[in-house]
């Protein structure tokens, strides 16, 4: 009899072990960060599961760390890990205007190997936990003067498959995808790239960027009209494309993106304009305040915030804390993988953004 308790006894602890990971699982926070060894400390790690360090480069066609800086980085990050289990650090490879080279140097069999091999080795000598490729974009414009070309596709396709031969289970692989229809359409074979990574991060941000002459929402959780690019939008497109919900990770911006001589119309929004700098979330408290001439107004059909200056004729766009706890919570309606955001030296170290995420995140 007391055999037979110890074995239910055993089957249980196994059984809630299993459900804690499931759970546990079932949504990630993932940062990307362009800070030091130092900055890192402000933040609250304990909430992140993974640190996507931003960025490394191709010399030569390999991966190389930018200089010794970064690899004090680096292996601050790695060193993170004993007090957070839960956290993975992976090294991210380009970002807008970081991957120029990328379009030639993965044009050839030869290339994409001289690459893999060498995400292996830099992985193994940081013992980092895997990499997350932010070409922007295979097969479209990305910054413009950088080579693209439509066989970017079919290479992009092959990149995947010999960085997880490369690699093996062992290590992480992702991919930063745009989130607006051109990149979805164009720059990636779903159906064959899916099975070989571990997720996509949709960068459901810059949807209006800094090209853009008119105003909108520039990471807005739902289209206000058919035509109007969406986090939902590219989720609802790649679920339909038969990419499993648990890979698919949303994006969320710490920033906000700005337009001057903007007429009072609408408070601004889908209005002409010209682009200017935006600013961190962190500031946001202290910049977009009525006595500074800002009114605040939130999109109940977007579940987005927008902010419009009369005296100045400015407007701006972004997530915040409504917006993200909005996210968030989307992410757990349908299943998702989770959220990740850029970046985490955007936001106020303590009662900011990702704190806003792990609350709707823990919350039962």
């Amino acid at each position: 009899m007391k055999q037979l308790n110890l074995i239910a006894l055993l089957l249980l602890c196994i059984c809630s072990t299993s459900i804690f990971a499931q759970k546990d699982k079932k949504m990630k926070i993932i940062a990307y960060y362009t800070g030091d060894d130092k900055l890192i400390n402000e933040y609250e790690i304990n909430k992140l599961d993974q640190i996507i360090f931003s960025f490394c480069h191709l010399k030569e066609g390999k991966l190389s760390v930018d200089s010794a800086k970064d690899s004090v980085t680096i292996k601050h990050l790695v060193s993170l890990k004993a007090k957070n289990p839960q956290l993975k650090i992976i090294l991210s490879l380009g970002g807008w205007g970081g991957c120029e080279p990328c379009s030639a140097a993965f044009s050839t069999a030869e290339g994409r190997l001289t690459f893999a091999k060498s995400v292996k080795e830099v992985s193994n000598y940081f013992k980092a936990d895997g990499l997350d490729l932010d070409w922007e974009y295979p097969a479209i414009e990305g910054l413009p003067g950088h080579l693209f070309q439509p066989v970017d596709k079919t290479n992009f396709t092959e990149l995947i498959k010999i960085l997880r031969s490369t690699l093996g289970k062992k290590y992480e692989l992702s991919f930063a995808a745009g989130g607006f229809q051109k990149y979805l359409d164009e720059s990636v074979e779903w159906s064959k790239v899916m099975p070989l990574v571990n997720h996509v991060n949709i960068m459901s941000y810059d949807l209006v960027n800094g090209y853009s002459k008119v105003t909108g929402h520039h990471t807005p959780l739902y289209s206000t009209n058919p035509n109007e690019e969406s986090t939902n939008r590219a989720v609802e497109f790649l679920l339909k494309q038969g990419v499993p919900a648990e890979k698919l990770i949303i994006g969320g911006a710490f920033y906000s993106r700005t337009w001057k001589n903007v007429e009072n119309v609408n408070n601004g929004l889908y209005q002409s304009g010209e682009h200017i700098e935006g600013i961190s979330f962190k500031n946001f408290a202290t910049t977009y305040t009525e006595a500074n001439g800002w009114k605040y107004f939130w999109d109940e059909k977007a579940k987005a915030p927008y902010w419009y200056n009369a005296t100045t004729k400015t407007f701006a766009t972004s997530d915040d804390l409504k917006s993200i706890k909005e996210k968030t919570e989307y992410v757990k309606s349908k299943k998702l993988g989770g959220i990740m955001f850029w970046e985490l030296t955007l936001d106020s170290p303590k009662d900011g953004m990702v704190n806003a995420i792990y609350e709707v995140k823990t919350a039962k």
